[in-house]
Order: structure tokens, then C-alpha cells, then sequence
């Protein structure tokens, strides 16, 4: 029997009010209900809601690429406010610790720890720790990044993705796919990707085709050179699997896109500096400049699509397309609702993003625990039913070892009156090298951290640079240890301070019954901080 009309209007006036209320419901619940749906059982197979110790440090270590105080996580396991948490991720992302956070994040997405031979590291490192300060969109970022030529000094450290990869066009090519919009299409280069049907040679040429007019003046050798640009010069591609070596050419477009089309300038003005001899020429019409607002245009939804996924993926562990820079219908996302929804927001809220990491933060997804419920040792990754394990960075393990072993505090005590932030931050700063020398990735390749070392496990048990940060000295933690005589005290600073939780009943017995057997308390103490620097708790975000 048909529905009558009436009843049918009702049942759209419902649906269009669940959808309205749905709409209105904050992003980090949208998340959760879109986690949840389609998981058959999902609530007898998720985590429960992290600990507070547990959300603590792994919300420090994600927003202020440390560790808290022993004295901070003190007052956050005893505040019973039931919003302390929201209070907290507000608070640090409002700290100057978030931007320096988010410029070391970026850093190593886009310059994959690449060397510093045309922009020196210290003024990369303040352009992104300035912007994310200032909190300036992300797509406004890369335009900046995408549009700069390091002719004006002062805004050179834009020009940094360019200048320090020499300006290669095929590998800056493969590094605006990957970076910005989710495409790995280096295999394009020379015919259609073999395996992932929609990475097309003509889509790598079509965004070659920004670049191909480009080069760096007076050369490639300068350590002061820039960016200049020719009015002319097309892109041509032959297929190496076609017998016949027929000919492409192609204008620029981004991948899958309309190519975009250029009107002639009249002859005789092509440029506003012609070329000559050493005479940097700038044309009438940069394709090179049209490249930074085609990638972050409204038209263009992969740069949102990878921007929110990067996001998601330095919050959770793993990416909703995973790996983040394989984004084709044959690797499709495992929430595709979800990463659509966030992508849309993120761009409707003008690509801000504190918001959304706080969204994210705030959501139950992420505050899940990293245990899981008993009997189940292993639940799909891409479900997102427990927190992932993520290895620490090579600067967020410098900067947690300088504040578990209180070496911060101690540079504190050293500085005295004439202590700043700043000044203990640059004290911190310089004992990074050793750590990024043993931790960090391969120049040119994604750092994910995922592959522990032989090397590494050497520098945390036997390197001079974490031996050297447990040495007593004032306001250090072996310092403070050494000042207590109940058991029950040391244990508490001592895994307060470096692990962030209490002391299990166990690891209490342990810790007083080493103490008591001890025949050098001082050395005992240091064998103790060592001992948990070294483990595998101190070493991942979990």
C-alpha cells in the first residue's frame, strides 16, 4: 500500500530534523558516532577512556612535544573537576610549547629532514613556529610556502622548500603530490602508474607544467639563489610503454582537474624584468604563482582531504587514508564518511588548526585507551577501538628526557634571575642533535619512527647525552631524589617525573627493596632514572 503524502512529509520533516541536530552536535561527537558506525559489537570491543596519567602525557607529548612536571601531574590526578580535560588541551594549546610543537611536526612533513645549504635551519624553524603562534590558516601557510622565490630576506625561510631540494622540478613535483595532496605519483613520471589506475602521466605533467618554466638565479650552486621564472615552455611526455612514442603535452592542472588556461600576454610583454645577462627575469604570468592558489583552491578538495588526514594521522597514530600519501580509490579511507566530514569542516572553518586538533582531542577516539578489553590482543588498526602506539620523535624523546631527568628545571635553577622561557628552550634546543642523529629518519623519506634500532637502544642505555642529563646537579631529578629518605617519596617523584603515572604495588616493593640493598644510594638512584629512560613506556606516546 502506498505511503500517503501526508506521512511522507512527516518522514522528511523527521529526517530533515535529525539531520540538522546532527549537523549541530560538535565535531568530536560527529566523530565518535562515525567510528562507531558499521562496527558490529563496537562497544564491547573498544578501549575504555584513558586514565587520567595516560591522557596527560600523551596530550603533552602531542601538543607540547614534552612530557608535564611530576608537580603538574600531581594537580591534574587530583583535580575532580569534571572538565579538566577540555581545560587542559585548551590551556596548551594556547602555550608557547604548541607552536614550537607544531613547527617541528611540520618541519619534517615538509622538509623531510633535509639538509640546510640556501635557508638556515634557525630562521626555517621561526617562520613555522611564528605562523602556528599566530595560528594562521593552513592553506594560507602554503600558499605562502607554494608562492615564495627568497628574493625578499625577509621572507626567504618561506622559500625553503624550494631552495634547499635545488629547485629539481621532477622532485619538487613529487613532493607537492605527496605532501599536499595525498598522491604518491612518482611512478607516473614515466607512464601511467602500473598499480594505482587513476596516478596518470598526464597529471604528473600537468602539475610539472607549474614548475617547468621556473629555475634557480644565478644557479643551482648559489647558497644565495632564488627563484626566477621564463614566459615560455611547454611540458612534453612520451609513455616508455608505447610503441609508437606518441607525444603528450598538457597546460597545468592539478590531478584529475581542468587545466588552467593562460592568455598570451601581447609580444613585446612577456615580462615585467626581461632577461639578461645577470638579470633575474620575471614574467608577465607566473605559472608558478597560479600553482600555490590551484592547490589550496576550494576546487581542488584533495589539499583538505590531506591536510585533515595528516592531522587526524598526528593525533591517532595512523592516518583514515593510511599511508597519507596513498589517497586512490584502491587504498580508500576506513572511515570514509569521517574523513569527508573533517575535511569539509576544516575548510568551513577557514583550515584552523587549533580547532581542529582540538575537536579531535576532545573526542572519545582519541582519549581511548592503548589497552584494550581483556581477551582482545589484537583489534584492526584501521577500526581505531584502542589508542595507537606511537614511537616518540626524535624531539619529543630530547625534549621528555631534558624534563623527566629535570634537566629543564635544572637550567632553570642555573639561569636564575635571567631565566625565560625562551633562554631554558634554547638550553633544551642544543641538546637535540644527538637525538636526531640516532632517532630521526633518512633525509628525503617520511619519518615515521616506526623502526627501532640497535643504535638507538645503545644511546639510551650507554650514550653520553642521556647519562650525562641523569647526573645530579641542582633542581635536577637525581638531585631532588637524593634529598628524600622514604621509599614511598622517591618512588612517587621518580615515576611521576618520568613516566607520568603513579607507581604500581609492585614497582614499589621493587623500588624500596633496591634502595635498601643498596651499597651506593647516589648510584642506585641514577641506575634507577636510567632504568626508566630506557624502557619502552618512556619510549612511545601511548
Amino acid at each position: 500500500m502506498p505511503t500517503p503524502p501526508r506521512a511522507l512529509a512527516a518522514l522528511a520533516a523527521i529526517f530533515a530534523t535529525a539531520a540538522v541536530s546532527s549537523a549541530a552536535k560538535p565535531l568530536h561527537a560527529r566523530i565518535d558516532r562515525l567510528i562507531a558506525a558499521g562496527h558490529a559489537g563496537y562497544e564491547t570491543q573498544v578501549a575504555p577512556v584513558s586514565t587520567d596519567a595516560e591522557f596527560l602525557r600523551r596530550v603533552y607529548l602531542d601538543f607540547a612535544g614534552t612530557i608535564p612536571t611530576a608537580d603538574e601531574t600531581r594537580a591534574f590526578l587530583v583535580d575532580t573537576t569534571p572538565d579538566k580535560r577540555t581545560r587542559l588541551v585548551d590551556r596548551l594549546l594556547a602555550g608557547p610549547a604548541y607552536a614550537r610543537r607544531m613547527a617541528q611536526v611540520f618541519d619534517v612533513v615538509l622538509m623531510e629532514r633535509r639538509g640546510d645549504g640556501k635557508v638556515p635551519r634557525a630562521a626555517w624553524e621561526e617562520f613555522l613556529r611564528t605562523a602556528f603562534a599566530e595560528n594562521r590558516p593552513y592553506d594560507g601557510l602554503v600558499r605562502e610556502i607554494l608562492s615564495a622565490d627568497g628574493v625578499d630576506p625577509k621572507a626567504r625561510p618561506a622559500a625553503k622548500f624550494y631552495l634547499d631540494r635545488d629547485f629539481e622540478p621532477n622532485l619538487v613535483t613529487r613532493d607537492i603530490a605527496r605532501v599536499f595532496l595525498g598522491r604518491n605519483i612518482q611512478c607516473a613520471q614515466c607512464h601511467d602508474h602500473p598499480l594505482v589506475e587513476s596516478y596518470k602521466q598526464a597529471d604528473y605533467y600537468g602539475l610539472l607544467a607549474f614548475l617547468n618554466r621556473s629555475f634557480l638565479f644565478p644557479n643551482a650552486n648559489a647558497p644565495n639563489a632564488v627563484l626566477a621564472e621564463k614566459a615560455d615552455g611547454e611540458v612534453n611526455f612520451v609513455s616508455v610503454f608505447d610503441k609508437a612514442k606518441k607525444q603528450g603535452t598538457t597546460l597545468p592542472h592539478m590531478p584529475g582537474g581542468k587545466a588552467i588556461s593562460e592568455a598570451a600576454p601581447p609580444k613585446g610583454k612577456e615580462y615585467k624584468v626581461a632577461p639578461a645577462a645577470n638579470v633575474r627575469p620575471v614574467p608577465a604570468y607566473s605559472r608558478r604563482e597560479q600553482l600555490a592558489r590551484a592547490v589550496t583552491a576550494a576546487d581542488n578538495p584533495a589539499f583538505a582531504r590531506t591536510a585533515a588526514n595528516r592531522l587526524w594521522a598526528l593525533m591517532l597514530g595512523r592516518g583514515i587514508v593510511n599511508p597519507v600519501d596513498l589517497d586512490h580509490p584502491g587504498n580508500p579511507p576506513s572511515h570514509p564518511e569521517l574523513l569527508d566530514l573533517l575535511a569539509t569542516e576544516f575548510a568551513a572553518h577557514k583550515f584552523d588548526v587549533k580547532w581542529l586538533l582540538r575537536e579531535i582531542a576532545q573526542s572519545k577516539t582519541y582519549q581511548r585507551s592503548s589497552e584494550g578489553p581483556a581477551g582482545d590482543t589484537d583489534p584492526p588498526p584501521e577500526r581505531y577501538l584502542v589508542a595507537h602506539l606511537k614511537p616518540l620523535t626524535a624531539e619529543q624523546l630530547a625534549y621528555a628526557a631534558s624534563q623527566a631527568t629535570g634537566q629543564t628545571d635544572a637550567d632553570r635553577v642555573a639561569l636564575g634571575k635571567t631565566a625565560t622561557e625562551a633562554g631554558i628552550d634554547a638550553r633544551v634546543a642544543a641538546r637535540i642533535g644527538p637525538f636526531r642523529a640516532v632517532f630521526a629518519g633518512q633525509p628525503g623519506a617520511p619519518d615515521t619512527g616506526a623502526i627501532t634500532t640497535l643504535d638507538q637502544s645503545l644511546f639510551l642505555k650507554f650514550g653520553p647525552s642521556v647519562r650525562g642529563m641523569i647526573a645530579p646537579r641542582p633542581g635536577s631529578l637525581t638531585d631532588r631524589l637524593g634529598k628524600l629518605t622514604d621509599p614511598n617519596a622517591i618512588t612517587d617523584e621518580l615515576f611521576l617525573s618520568v613516566l607520568t603515572r603513579p607507581a604500581t604495588a609492585d614497582e614499589r616493593k621493587d623500588v624500596t627493596e633496591l634502595l635498601k640493598a643498596a651499597p651506593d644510594r647516589p648510584t642506585a638512584l641514577n641506575e634507577l632514572v636510567w632504568a626508566l629512560l630506557a624502557s619502552a613506556e618512556f619510549r612511545f606516546n601511548h
